[in-house]
């Protein structure tokens, strides 16, 4: 008997621990790991719609465009002179006395200027006095008597002259000289190229064309 009970109350005391084991773990189980987490903060989402890209302007080079230049053909002329004589069958316009035909940076004097329109011009005027200035219709000018023509630093003098007007070339016949500066080229004829800023002399047979031209003088640099 005394055995029995012995087994009885160490079984019961077993029972015992194994149910106080299994509250702890109950107990355990319940409690947290950790730390409450903190509430999430939820970032607002900002959208922004970027401004088109523009590409950047390119930088031209500066040119002289105040304006486009007027050909010096389209450039009016204007002429005086002592007295005037309208031929309007020729279409011709004779200008005498100290006459000075001006066009842009180009002077032509002479005792007498000889205008000569084109044929296809208006025939509907009451006169060719009515063309003048009118440069488009302009044909040539033939200068008569001692001819000094100017254009800028250049001179030019002859005998007789003939200016045409389409080919911006002024042609000198006879004792033609020309000068620029302190430099002197003479011939027989000379031929000025206007456009190109050149000029041609000849010389008539059995004779030479004449040059006198003076080299830069030093520390002085040509422009």
């Amino acid at each position: 008997m005394i055995k029995s009970y012995r087994n009885n109350k160490v079984e019961i005391i077993l029972l015992a621990l194994c149910v106080a084991m299994l509250i702890v773990l109950q107990a355990v189980a319940k409690e947290p790991d950790s730390a409450p987490p903190a509430p999430s903060v939820t970032t607002p989402s900002v959208t922004t719609q970027s401004a088109p890209i523009k590409p950047a302007p390119t930088q031209q080079a500066a040119s002289k465009k105040a304006g486009p230049k007027k050909a010096a053909s389209k450039e009016p002329v204007h002429i005086t002179s002592d007295t005037l004589e309208a031929f309007n069958d020729e279409r011709l316009i004779v200008f005498s006395g100290n006459a000075v035909a001006v066009q842009g940076d180009k002077v032509i004097r002479s005792n007498k200027l000889l205008v000569y329109y084109k044929k296809g011009a208006d025939e509907g005027k009451d006169s060719a006095a009515a063309n003048i200035g009118q440069g488009g219709d302009l044909d040539r000018i033939e200068a008569k008597g001692p001819v000094r023509i100017t254009q800028l630093k250049k001179i030019v003098t002859g005998d007789e002259a003939v200016y045409y007007q389409d080919d911006q070339k002024i042609v000198v016949f006879g004792n033609a000289v020309m000068r620029e500066g302190p430099n002197i080229v003479k011939g027989d004829r000379i031929t000025v190229l206007l456009d190109e800023n050149r000029g041609i002399v000849e010389a008539p047979e059995n004779k030479r064309v004449s040059a006198t031209i003076y080299p830069a003088e030093d520390g002085k640099k040509k422009k």
